[in-house]
């Protein structure tokens, strides 16, 4: 493997310092077998659960570890941060803790949920201002304040001593096995814990692999190693928001371009499948973030069998009300929602015909938007339709298609098919 280019590189002396410095806020999460993956992957597989964390994410290392960090003026200048929920909850519950001021801007798409936890960590020592529509923008707006009214910003993730916060992970997951590692699984928003999990295992266990794991829609850690640069990406899908950054922390991309073993996306749909199944089958609940690396395995199936690997699971900051998009993006994923435009004959018994003679016995209409046209032979109508197997989409086109109904088949037209999910 090549030698490092970049200035920065955190060290086991300052990740160990680092660990003693959060000591009394951050808790040493378990790491738990998964008897339910380890049978499907044959292979050992464990899970760092963070998302037990005492703000439900990781985040709280590298917040605490670079805000205890500053000098007294700093602190009584108070702090300002940006971010999409977790970093947010991190750095609130800091302020509260060690008594200052912070200023929390989070884009205006976060979900409630997390504004309101990141109030109730923060409580009288926080405000939070939303603004813009990525986490770029909010980071963006206040580093401004923090030139004009001379606080102190705390990256999530492109700052030594929160890479170093994070890296504590890679500590504790070494004490915690008594057998060598082959895999570590991670996510990579900013890239933030990779970095700090690449610290601490070439110090502790220098054959462990360290895969980062994205999201499709937001593949800016991909992007920059294929260009051997560190590249904004402009148009991301927001969904995983937890880990969607148009562009990575500079020396998280020095570090991981050097020290991960490997980088790949996972589909957003696969992810929220994998939320469902932990819920379902494990009882974990977990935000799109935290699944990423579970996500991950399928791909990576085969070169996992018969090994120990490590999922990190990050996070479990979800909110409820965003159910009904998780289970609409699996079920597409998973080539079970289909929608079309129907066209229905102006004519008593037309949708009796449909849902008699076109639909088979385990579909399913789950949406339906249709005006009367009076002065029109065929009126159209959205329909979405929910099937038990994949195999009955071709028959289920062919029915609508004989029997004249079939209009076009939305799924396949991303322009029209933004304004149904």
């Amino acid at each position: 493997m090549s030698t490092i280019t970049t200035t920065y590189f955190p060290e086991l002396e300052d990740i160990q310092k680092a660990a003693t410095s959060i000591k009394k806020v951050a808790m040493v999460t378990p790491l738990m077998n998964s008897i339910r993956y380890s049978n499907r992957y044959d292979a050992n597989i464990l899970l760092k659960r963070e998302d037990i964390q005492r703000v439900r994410s990781y985040k709280i290392r590298g917040a605490f570890n670079k805000i205890s960090s500053l000098s007294k003026e700093q602190l009584k200048q108070g702090v300002v941060c940006a971010s999409a929920g977790n970093h947010a909850q991190g750095v609130a519950f800091a302020c509260n803790h060690l008594g200052i001021k912070g200023t929390i801007y989070m884009p205006s798409v976060t979900p409630k949920q997390k504004v309101e936890q990141t109030q109730m960590f923060g409580g009288d020592f926080v405000n939070i201002v939303l603004e813009g529509d990525t986490f770029d923008d909010s980071s963006k707006a206040a580093m401004q304040v923090c030139k004009t009214e001379g606080k102190t910003f705390v990256h999530p993730f492109d700052d030594p001593k929160t890479i170093e916060g994070q890296g504590t992970i890679g500590l504790e997951i070494f004490k915690q096995v008594d057998v060598p590692i082959d895999y570590i699984f991670v996510a990579i928003g900013g890239g933030g814990l990779a970095s700090g999990l690449c610290g601490a295992m070439k110090a502790l266990s220098p054959k462990t692999k360290i895969i980062g794991i994205e999201p499709q829609g937001a593949p800016s850690m991909l992007t920059s190693i294929q260009n051997n640069k560190n590249t904004e990406i402009f148009d991301i899908d927001k969904f995983i928001d937890g880990a969607a950054v148009q562009k990575v922390g500079n020396l998280n991309f020095e570090i991981c371009k050097e020290y991960l073993s490997d980088m790949f996306t996972v589909p957003e749909g696969l992810v929220c499948q994998t939320i469902l199944d932990l819920y379902n089958r494990d009882a974990i609940v977990v935000e799109p973030a935290g699944a990423l690396t579970l996500a991950a395995l399928e791909f990576y199936k085969e070169k996992i069998k018969g090994k120990n690997v490590v999922c990190i699971v990050s996070g479990s900051n979800n909110d409820i009300t965003r159910t009904a998009e998780i289970k609409e993006r699996a079920l597409l994923y998973a080539n079970l929602k289909h929608y079309f435009i129907v066209r229905f004959p102006q004519r008593a018994g037309a949708l009796k015909q449909f849902v008699g003679k076109v639909l088979g016995p385990n579909d399913d209409i789950t949406h339906f938007e249709y005006s009367k046209k009076s002065s029109r032979e065929n009126a159209p109508a959205v329909v979405g339709i929910e099937l038990k197997d994949e195999k009955d989409l071709e028959p289920l086109i062919k029915r609508m298609k004989a029997l004249n109904f079939f209009g076009d088949y939305l799924n396949d037209k991303p322009d029209l098919f933004q304004f149904l999910i």
